[in-house]
């Protein structure tokens, strides 16, 4: 198999990362070489064009479908479709030519194989939508996109960093899809378009050719009853429903865990403080800390939580554990953690693990990071019954996760 050989394959399985997998060469000896495919799914024959050939694998893309799924359905991105030359299909939707119910079913199964080659096991899993009627379009609330040297403006095209304008952006709201066409030249760089819950989007230009900093805007978001102070180029989920959907997710969980008199909770990689709200309100007589690596959001988070037992912390969460002796307090808490998508890591999770809470919330957004992290605290004397996971970016391969572990 070489770069460019154009060759047909069966699909029979999905690799986290929105691709599909299919064997080349395949005889009654040998298994064959693994081949990554995006565009299609499981079921499929397709004929596609070898990209890459590496020692153990090779990446190809798709031109035909020969024998399509029954779980195939007209692609919610048009532009994306298996009909567009590979090289102008933009990225971000990467399953947005499957059926939404059948999407679910294999990030359940990305999830499954994820927990039994890294984590020591799999566990029941489920994954349920941001809203209960989701229709896979209309959701993302904050769209980035590139700016080239030539001042085109649109998506990166898939698995590259070439721009391509598009006519359309169907995942994002009407709101952010009509700023995001308004655009027309633009200085190189990237513009961000985002839309808080005061419904007028906001346009942040980041040229590449100025390192000046500027104050950013401060927008507000609800959740609940409460609001939370967040600028315009920090972090906020994406899905319009997703930070009310991961609250009510934690709140449920908390629910079932005993409330314990004069605990001590943490809130790892805090935000503006979220998940701090939900355990300040998880009963008894009990004090959060919330630990967030930016000082924006920090600032954010002590005014979002000032009416709550929470005291908010700018520091690096490996480095703020690491400080942290084991006491009583913490025993009898909480420690939820929503790291980023490389996961926790080794070092914090046996540091966690060390102080011995009660119990563990880990929320997140790559499968085999949580696999690994949860394979560590397996080793350290915790374990997981479930994972529930939350369909917060529908028509792409990702997926949030929530588990919880206790001793």
């Amino acid at each position: 198999m070489n770069t460019g050989d154009i060759i047909e394959l069966d699909i029979t399985g999905v690799a986290h990362g929105g691709v599909f997998v299919a064997r080349h060469g395949t005889t009654a000896s040998e298994p064959g070489m693994v081949v990554f495919v995006p565009d299609t799914m499981p079921g499929e024959r397709v004929r596609a064009r070898v990209t890459q050939v590496k020692k153990s694998f090779a990446r190809a893309e798709v031109l035909d479908v020969l024998e399509a799924s029954l779980h195939r359905v007209a692609h919610v991105w048009a532009q994306a479709d298996v009909g567009t030359a590979p090289q102008q299909r933009p990225g971000g939707a990467d399953f947005g030519h499957i059926a939404l119910a059948h999407q679910r079913e294999l990030k359940q199964r990305v999830i499954t194989e994820a927990f039994e080659k890294f984590a020591g096991g799999a566990v029941p899993v489920e994954v349920l939508p941001a809203r209960s009627h989701e229709e896979g379009t209309r959701w993302r609330t904050r769209v980035s996109l590139h700016v080239d040297a030539e001042g085109r403006v649109g998506p990166y095209a898939a698995r590259s960093h070439d721009v391509i304008e598009v006519t359309e952006h169907p995942l994002a709201t009407r709101a952010v899809e009509a700023a995001a066409l308004g655009l027309t030249r633009e200085k190189e760089g990237r513009v961000d378009l985002i839309h808080p819950a005061d419904g007028r989007v906001r346009i942040v230009r980041r040229p590449a050719s100025t390192s000046r900093r500027t104050a950013p805007e401060v927008v507000t978001e609800r959740v609940g009853e409460r609001e939370f102070r967040v600028d315009t180029t920090g972090f906020w989920q994406v899905h319009r429903d997703a930070a009310t959907a991961l609250d009510r997710v934690v709140r449920s969980e908390l629910a079932q865990l005993p409330v314990a008199e004069d605990s001590h909770h943490l809130d790892l990689y805090g935000g503006v403080g979220l998940f701090a709200a939900a355990l300040a309100d998880h009963g008894g007589t009990s004090r959060v800390t919330t630990v967030e690596s930016s000082a924006r959001a920090t600032l954010h988070a002590r005014a979002n939580l000032a009416d709550l037992n929470v005291a908010a912390v700018t520091a690096r969460a490996e480095r703020f554990v690491e400080q942290l002796e084991p006491a009583p307090e913490l025993r009898r808490g909480v420690i939820l953690l929503d790291p980023p998508r490389s996961g926790a890591g080794e070092k914090v999770v046996s540091r966690i693990a060390a102080l011995s809470p009660s119990a563990v919330i880990y929320i997140a957004c790559d499968p085999v990071a949580l696999a690994r992290d949860v394979g560590e605290f397996r080793r350290a004397g915790y374990d997981v019954a479930q994972v529930r996971a939350l369909d917060l970016f529908p028509s792409s391969h990702h997926v949030e996760a929530v588990a919880v572990l206790t001793r």
